[in-house]
């Protein structure tokens, strides 16, 4: 259980980068009918080999398509616009508030409380996001930035739709095997991307392509959509949405350094007081993850 968090912070963590430099040349929406399609068509694939029903129980399709919508498709569109307004590093930062939105939804729908432990890998993340996030706030509400709000909105947007659709599974969970449920899941998103490319008038690109780009999209579709999206309902489904939404702290730190690598981004030196924070406040779940939840007492 405790690999899990790990293979989910290299996957979605070096996907930040990745998703950027596909989109040099891919339009969002195009970009995220093919990653999410694919990812779905993979996972079908294994469910057939494994001989899994491919079709959930009727009554887990409510639990799909709202699944689908927050936690796949508002995430990954604002996530695409996202890397389009401001750098990899920050947008990637930003997005990772949905730890502190999902234990505030987990508080007020579910009754999790957050015990010592997890009090302070909130707080620890919270203010490592905050260092991280300072230049693109700062560019908003000190210097009225109009255009860096975007870079500011598009994360949050994302962050809220992801803590939304884990607190809703985990309030009503989803019947069915795991790895068809996330497929179909993959699906409702990348449907509600097909309706975007649609009405916006996107096409699929024929030019720009490289060795870069097919390994970066590669990346993108197996282990960044397909794999990950699978080991994290999996570990949602296991532990408390708060501490799943923890554990997830190291993603931006592996962000910000695969963006460093990939795309050229350079942090500053208070950056590094950030990750450090971050890490902290991750390691305090990740070490913790059998713990169970806690929950309000009822009068």
């Amino acid at each position: 259980m405790r690999l899990i968090p790990v293979a989910l912070a290299l996957f979605w963590g070096l996907n930040w980068p990745a998703v950027k430099i596909i989109l040099s040349i891919f339009p969002p929406f195009t970009l995220r009918v093919l990653g999410l399609g694919s990812g779905a068509v993979l996972l079908l694939l294994l469910a057939r080999a494994k001989r899994v029903d491919l079709l959930p129980p009727r009554a887990s399709w409510p639990g799909i398509v709202v699944g689908g919508i927050l936690a796949v498709a508002v995430f990954n569109l604002a996530v695409a616009w996202a890397q389009l307004s401001t750098s990899t590093s920050r947008a990637a930062v930003l997005t990772f508030t949905m730890p502190m939105m999902s234990a505030v939804l987990a508080w007020a729908v579910l009754g999790e409380r957050l015990d010592r432990r997890r009090s302070v890998a909130l707080l620890l993340g919270a203010t490592g996001v905050a260092i991280l996030a300072w230049p693109v706030l700062r560019a908003v509400f000190v210097d009225h930035d109009i255009a860096a709000t975007k870079g500011l909105a598009f994360p949050l947007i994302a962050a809220l739709g992801w803590a939304a659709g884990t607190v809703y599974l985990k309030r009503w969970p989803v019947a069915g095997h795991r790895i068809v449920v996330t497929a179909w899941q993959l699906v409702v998103g990348a449907g509600c991307a097909m309706a975007g490319m649609l009405i916006a008038g996107e096409s699929f690109p024929t030019q720009g392509w490289n060795g870069r780009v097919v390994t970066a999209l590669s990346f993108h579709i197996i282990l960044g959509t397909a794999v990950a999206y699978w080991l994290w309902f999996v570990l949602s489904e296991k532990v408390s949405a708060t501490v799943a939404a923890l554990t997830t702290l190291m993603v931006p730190v592996v962000g910000v350094l695969g963006a460093m690598a990939l795309v050229g981004d350079r942090p500053g030196a208070l950056d590094w007081w950030g990750f450090g924070l971050v890490l902290a406040g991750a390691a305090l779940i990740v070490l913790n993850l059998g713990a169970a939840p806690r929950r309000i007492e009822q009068a």
